[in-house]
C-alpha cells in the first residue's frame, strides 16, 4: 500500500529547529536511539511540525537499527553476524551525516531503510 505524499512546506524551518535537527541526527552515530528518544519526549508538544517530523525520522531510524543490532548480535553467533555488524555501523555513520546535512540546510530528509514504528 502506498503511503500518501506529504504537502511540502514553502515554510523555512527556523535556526534553532535547524540546529536542533542536525543535532538529533548527528546524535545517532554516537548514543543511538537515547538522544532522539529524550528529544521526542521533551518536545513532542512544543517543536514545530517540521522538527517534530524530523525527531521521530531519527528515533524510527535508531530503532530500525536497534533491532538490526539485536539481530546481528543473534547472528553472531554463527559469525555471520559480525560481518552484518559492521555494515550496520557503517550504514548508521552514512545516513546519520546524510540527514544532518539536509535538516542543516532545512530540508526534509527520509532514512530509506527506516522502518515507520512511531508517527
Amino acid at each position: 500500500m502506498e503511503q500518501p505524499e506529504q504537502a511540502i512546506s514553502t515554510v523555512r524551518p527556523s535556526s534553532e529547529d535547524t540546529n536542533t535537527a542536525t543535532i538529533v541526527h548527528l546524535s545517532g552515530i554516537l548514543f543511538g536511539i537515547i538522544v532522539p528518544l529524550v528529544l521526542y519526549l521533551v518536545k513532542k508538544d512544543s517543536a514545530s511540525p517540521w522538527l517534530r517530523g524530523q525527531i521521530l525520522e531519527a528515533l524510527n531510524f535508531q530503532l530500525t537499527l536497534l533491532i538490526a543490532y539485536l539481530i546481528s548480535g543473534i547472528l553472531s553467533l554463527l559469525l555471520v553476524g559480525l560481518l552484518f555488524f559492521g555494515l550496520l555501523i557503517l550504514v548508521n555513520l552514512v545516513f546519520c551525516i546524510l540527514a544532518a546535512v539536509q535538516a542543516s540546510s532545512g530540508a526534509d530528509y527520509r532514512y530509506p531503510l527506516a522502518l515507520r514504528l512511531l508517527k
